[in-house]
């Protein structure tokens, strides 16, 4: 290669070419087009005439943020009735000092719509308040009731557990005194016996009386009857777990006939 040639691989030959930025070039016509296009819009903006509410709305705008002139033939007689600019309405001088504002309607609601709309409200807004009262009373009643009846089934548990320990401490002395069947079936425990096919009617008929007289009975009632047997009979009372020498060292030593005696 011969050395006046240009190398167009070498640095000093890309160096000289221009940088063009990518994408397509904007000519001037198309950019004084755009520009006409703007201000061809900003021209009718102005020229557009308006309607007439925003005259009105500007009419509005334009009185309310202006003070009252003294061509106001109003204004004139309350200045030659000695008011001053600025000053409150009344004797006094603490009346309204602005006029009154303009209140413009939007909708085709009556004049008492609102008043209709705001008492809708209140009323929607206590009835939810009266709901949601009453569904906080009667979660608490609800759980008032779930306590109470818990309570409820723990004191007959209690009650049925100390029954039968009754009636196992009355099968055991009665059967140390060599009494051999209980003064009521239910003084004892029940044993779990089979019935007999021969058995005869007259003494079904008798259990069946039996049980029902035993069925008007509740637990509680038992109870106080099996430990009243106890203490009177055996002196023993079963929240003690003790059988006493006599009444006398009973009633010296037993707080008391009941189990509430005995919590302490």
């Amino acid at each position: 290669m011969a050395e006046d040639e240009d190398d167009y691989m070498s640095d000093a030959f890309l160096s000289q070419i221009p940088d063009v930025k990518p994408g397509i070039p904007m000519v001037k016509r198309v950019k004084e087009a755009l520009r006409k296009e703007v201000l061809h819009k900003e021209k009718n903006v102005k020229n557009r005439q308006k309607t007439i509410k925003e005259l009105e709305q500007e009419s509005r705008e334009t009185a309310q943020h202006s003070t009252i002139s003294n061509e106001n033939k109003g204004f004139a007689l309350l200045q030659k009735m000695g008011y001053k600019a600025g000053q409150g309405l009344g004797k006094q001088g603490a009346g309204r000092v602005e006029p009154i504002p303009l209140n413009i309607k939007t909708d085709r609601g009556g004049i008492g719509m609102e008043g209709v709309k705001k008492r809708k409200a209140e009323e929607e807004l206590e009835h939810y308040r009266q709901k949601a009262r009453a569904k906080q009373q009667n979660e608490k009643q609800s759980l008032e009731d779930f306590r109470v009846r818990m309570r409820t089934e723990r004191e007959e548990q209690k009650i049925e557990g100390d029954l039968r320990r009754s009636q196992k401490a009355c099968e055991q002395l009665d059967s140390q005194k060599g009494v051999p069947v209980p003064r009521e079936d239910w003084y004892w425990p029940k044993l779990v016996v089979e019935e007999e096919e021969d058995k005869v009617v007259e003494e079904e008929e008798e259990e069946k009386e039996d049980k029902v007289e035993e069925d008007e009975l509740t637990s509680l009632d038992k109870l106080q009857i099996l430990t009243s047997y106890l203490r009177g009979v055996h002196f023993y009372c079963i929240w003690c777990g003790t059988a006493y020498n006599d009444e006398e060292d009973l009633c010296s030593n037993c707080p008391g006939d009941a189990a509430a005696d005995h919590d302490d």
